[in-house]
């Protein structure tokens, strides 16, 4: 019999195989370790252009995307499908990262076996059920039971123990994000054809601010998309910015966007960016405006700074450091914020070279240890 700990990976969007391939990559080169993936596809073509540039190969593929699914179909299909390759694979950890519905519901099955569970990314919280939603709950939920606490800060180690977890599980490993982000650099400068995708598009808009742009959250469709939209038409009359927009495939922003973007001089709306091409996004812009989560802490390791399209974020420590601020959606903050930064450059400086807070690449190489431990 093996002395190798057995461990099964669950995830199911980019976003997670991001952060995850960086540790998936230390799994598989530690002796201590027999590495085993489930991928639940919760998003399909973005997972796998991660899954192909990282070298990994899912063990088990549960291709669980179906169009305009609800979350309840999602989750139930997920947690019995989930529970299936668990009674199958028999590992003595699952590791889950961040706060899909992919994550709970693989959370749950492995609760349901007793079998232990390692919360990479763990303890965001922004105090608010309902933004982002479905994900503070989903992150509270893996939270009350998880073993392993791999907490990327200490704000969230702190968000942690205020709930009542064992300290003893709780540890900060910084975010595997910037891990991911070092790589993917790196492979990029060796091979520069992996991001070439964009040079048209940076040659098209030289001597422009360019303002890289993503918008995908839930709780902004309807209302906070109109409203994103024309704060992006307002601040692309400007004749100094210039703004590339990977467009997110759910129809609930395509439609807003290409409704009132499409066509625009100092506009690109282009299709989705796999990761060296975002990588690439992040180096040239000039300001990052997103709602997303991972790009909060991403865009200030490239001494980025970021405005955040939300009312509260599960990452405070952006804020608190200076490399992000919350400019919720509606449009004239947007402007105004985006403006003072284009014009002010003593508040540009600050922001961008403040300190990123989020970890210093040796996140994975962490929670190895732990988990051998």
């Amino acid at each position: 019999m093996s002395d190798k700990k057995r461990i099964l990976t669950v995830f199911g969007t980019r976003p997670e195989a991001i952060k995850l391939f960086p540790l998936l990559h230390a799994l598989e080169a530690d002796y201590r370790f027999e590495s085993r993936i489930c991928v639940s596809a919760q998003h399909r073509s973005m997972l796998d252009s991660v899954l192909e540039i990282a070298g990994i190969r899912p063990h088990h593929d549960l291709d669980l995307m179906k169009p305009n699914q609800s979350l309840d179909a999602l989750t139930a299909a997920a947690l019995i499908d989930l529970g299936k390759v668990m009674d199958q694979e028999k590992p003595d950890w699952v590791v889950v990262q961040g706060d899909t519905t992919t994550v709970m519901a693989g959370a749950i099955a492995a609760y349901y076996r007793q079998i232990p569970v390692c919360h990479v990314e763990a303890g965001l919280r922004s105090g608010d059920i309902y933004r982002p939603w479905p994900e503070e709950v989903n992150r509270k939920v893996v939270g009350s039971f998880a073993k392993l606490h791999c907490a990327p800060t200490e704000t969230a180690a702190s968000a942690l123990r205020r709930e009542d977890v064992d300290p003893a599980t709780i540890h900060v490993t910084g975010n595997t994000v910037i891990d991911a982000l070092h790589w993917v650099t790196n492979e990029v400068a060796v091979k520069p054809q992996l991001a070439s995708g964009l040079a048209e598009i940076e040659e098209r808009f030289k001597g422009k601010h360019i303002i890289g742009m993503t918008s995908h959250r839930r709780e902004n469709f309807g209302d906070g998309m109109e409203e994103i939209a024309k704060a992006v038409r307002e601040i692309a009359a400007r004749e100094d910015v210039a703004i590339i927009f990977p467009v997110h495939l759910n129809p609930n922003v395509r439609s807003v966007m290409n409704e009132k973007l499409a066509g625009l001089d100092n506009i690109a709306l282009i299709e989705p960016l796999d990761y060296p091409h975002f990588a690439r996004l992040l180096d040239i812009a000039h300001i990052m405006l997103t709602d997303s989560g991972g790009v909060q802490e991403e865009a200030p390791a490239l001494g980025k700074p970021v405005l955040v399209m939300r009312e509260t974020t599960e990452r405070p420590e952006g804020v608190e450091a200076g490399t992000a601020k919350l400019v919720g959606t509606d449009a004239d903050a947007i402007v105004r914020e985006l403006g003072a930064l284009l014009d002010d450059k003593a508040a540009y400086e600050a922001m961008a070279r403040a300190h990123n807070p989020f970890g210093d690449g040796h996140a994975s190489k962490r929670i190895c240890d732990l988990l051998a431990a």
